[in-house]
């Protein structure tokens, strides 16, 4: 009788300790369509302007969610203040040139230049070493056998014949990555041969802006067309074009000259607290970037689903826990509602936190990350339409993230989860384009909540009129609902799994 007893003593503690975390929903539905809408409304209106990273807009974003952030009554989460301010530059490029062997070739036409990756110099050098298309990852290293230290080096742009080539944004990123790659192995310069003329370089040629805290020591790197890269190669280009392309030196003498001028400015996150009980000391991030990408030829990107979707989250987010610690059901981790800046610029904000964090990262449980959960994506054929959402990195860095995320669908919200892009071989490599990326490479669990690419991705159409409300607020409620258990269960989220692959 008396080990029936302590059994059932023990069966007792065991059951008030599976019902230890509270009921969230009674608090959920403070995340209201009609919330979310009015903020929308606002945060990507006409007088936001875009919201671009360090333009006037952008500020004004900042101010909407710092007094949103105040009026909850959350705490400054920099401190004594709620924006985490970090360095801008905006430089604008006021003359390149490029000679070839005494001949001159013309920007823009023959050459482009990345303001962004190139210093103010002038480097001469009478060698060119070719070096295939550049790349150095774990699946391929064109630089294997070569000295390129100190040297001008040739590459091919674009991926081998056989792998998709890569388009848009994903363009962009690989030719960073072929800078990326030069840079390690310690190339003073670097030709990147495009397609002419190349369109890739759109949103790199010209006056650009990049925080000071990313400028690396990048070799410097001109675009270059077909007329210069056989002005170097002669009658080998056809050779290496040809796609099986072999490492060799050419004699060549090579001048390169980049002109600019400098603004220095300032961009912030903005960051709001709100305190935990019992565990206190220990995070959870909930992130979204509310920049995007300014006006362009009088035309303002509106960036509604991109992200102001994920960034009113947020804002309804903070709500909903906010009443529940008003009600004595708070979480009893603290939470940081993180709203970043520098999205759309290359992860800049959350790079920023992620390196100058106001809260140790080894006591950041988990970061969930919302960018674009407003609408509904074309080119998924498969299932329900308007009761999906694509949830990435839930089976990286640990394995307590899927399980979880999975088990409150299944209790609450009942939404499709599509893991399409946790495809490692996603070719638009989702997993790497948004502030969860930051976390992640630091060794930080994340999950990222995502609706897919549409017509109006990056576009003047992506309005607050077109969003789902309906959706957006099932969405949000089930990233509250995660949260919730991320925030109050025992034990920090496991970090059992290897980092993938780091390179963006």
């Amino acid at each position: 009788m008396r080990k029936f007893l302590l059994l059932l003593a023990l069966g007792g503690v065991l059951i008030a300790r599976a019902q230890k975390i509270p009921d969230p929903r009674p608090f959920a539905k403070v995340i209201t369509a009609e919330e979310l809408k009015r903020h929308l409304y606002i945060v990507a209106s006409a007088d936001f302007e875009g919201r671009e990273t360090a333009m006037e807009g952008q500020r004004k974003a900042a101010a909407y969610i710092e007094n949103d952030f105040k009026s909850l009554g959350l705490l400054p989460g920099n401190g004594d203040g709620y924006q985490l301010y970090y360095p801008v530059f905006q430089d604008s490029l006021t003359g390149a040139g490029l000679q070839i062997n005494g001949q001159a070739f013309t920007l823009n036409q023959d050459f482009f230049v990345s303001v962004v990756t190139n210093y103010e110099a002038t480097l001469t050098g009478s060698e060119v070493v070719f070096a295939g298309y550049g790349i150095s990852d774990s699946t391929r290293d064109d630089y294997k056998g070569l000295n390129v230290r100190g040297r001008i080096v040739l590459v091919l742009g674009g991926l081998p014949p056989g792998m998709p080539q890569p388009t848009g944004r994903r363009a962009r990123g690989m030719l960073f990555a072929k800078q990326d790659a030069a840079q390690k192995n310690g190339a003073a310069a670097v030709l990147i041969l495009q397609a002419d003329p190349p369109a890739a370089l759109t949103a790199v040629k010209g006056s650009t802006s990049i925080s000071e805290y990313k400028r690396g020591n990048y070799p410097s790197n001109f675009y270059i067309t077909e007329k210069i890269a056989r002005a170097i190669v002669g009658s080998d280009f056809d050779a290496i074009k040809s796609g099986a392309p072999q490492p060799k030196v050419y004699m060549a003498n090579v001048k390169m000259e980049v002109r600019k001028n400098t603004l220095g400015l300032h961009s912030s996150d903005v960051l709001g607290f709100l305190p935990g009980t019992d565990l206190k000391d220990q995070i959870v991030v909930l992130s979204a970037h509310y920049d995007h990408l300014g006006k362009k030829n009088g035309d303002i990107y509106y960036g509604a689903d991109d992200d102001g979707s994920g960034t009113v989250s947020i804002l309804e987010l903070a709500a909903a826990f906010v009443k529940a610690k008003a009600a004595g059901k708070g979480p009893r981790r603290s939470i940081l509602f993180l709203a970043n800046s520098g999205e759309e610029e290359g992860l800049w904000g959350s790079q920023y936190y992620t390196d100058h964090p106001t809260y140790p990262l080894d006591h950041t449980t988990v970061d969930l990350n919302i960018d674009m959960i407003g609408r509904i994506d074309p080119n998924r054929k498969q299932g329900d339409s308007t009761n999906y959402v694509y949830v990435v990195g839930s089976d990286k860095l640990s394995t307590d993230l899927k399980p979880i995320s999975e088990g409150n669908n299944k209790k609450y919200s009942r939404l499709e989860l599509d893991y399409k892009f946790d495809d490692p071989n996603d070719p638009d490599r989702i997993y790497y384009r948004s502030d969860h990326f930051n976390f992640a490479r630091k060794g930080v669990p994340i999950i990222f909540y995502f609706d897919g690419i549409h017509a109006d991705y990056h576009r003047p159409t992506d309005t607050p009129d077109k969003i789902n409300y309906d959706i957006l607020e099932k969405r949000a409620r089930f990233v509250f609902f995660t949260a919730w258990e991320m925030a109050d269960r025992d034990d920090m989220v496991k970090r059992d799994i290897a980092l993938p692959p780091m390179s963006r």
